[in-house]
């Protein structure tokens, strides 16, 4: 799969207002993967996609999944190595590890997230901690259901 990533430029002071104003009950689904299991409340309904010529599964977001939008959350899991990862900036973050991921098989969809980080996030195949924005995708068949914008690594015992 190939992940193509358009992201908007943020200044630092923007990211910092945003993540000041936006701390709240978000901030408190983290390490226990409870934020994951949030994001797995979501249902499909089929729609008639006019570019594609047939009937696509459309994301149906809970009030709970809906409320997290635009907030800043933390979210512990792997980075999946996929083709299309030119930076360490932009990947695709899931709630499994590589062999039990949506794109092997063993998940769904709503276990995975694109990622666009403030700074480079070195590989690794353990578990890492990402705080961030979260962001719906209502529309995009093309792209994941989530992102995380403006995510910045943080030490796993370091999480809120």
């Amino acid at each position: 799969m190939s992940t193509r990533l358009n992201l908007p430029a943020l200044s630092i002071f923007l990211v910092f207002a945003f993540a000041i104003s936006s701390h709240n009950l978000a901030l408190s689904q983290s390490t226990d993967g409870s934020l994951w299991k949030t994001l797995a409340k979501i249902t499909f309904r089929k729609e008639y996609d006019e570019i594609m010529g047939f009937k696509v599964d459309v994301p149906v977001y809970s009030q709970e999944v809906k409320a997290l939008e635009g907030t800043t959350v933390e979210v512990k899991g792997y980075i999946i190595p996929v083709e299309g990862y030119k930076t360490h900036q932009e990947f695709v973050f899931s709630a499994y590890p590589y062999n039990m991921c949506y794109f092997c098989g063993g998940a769904g969809p709503e276990t995975v997230m694109e990622v666009t980080a403030l700074k480079p996030v070195k590989y690794t195949a353990e578990p890492i901690m990402l705080r961030g924005v979260l962001q719906l995708n209502t529309g995009d068949i093309n792209r994941l259901l989530y992102s995380l914008q403006d995510a910045v690594q943080i030490d796993i015992g370091d999480a809120q």
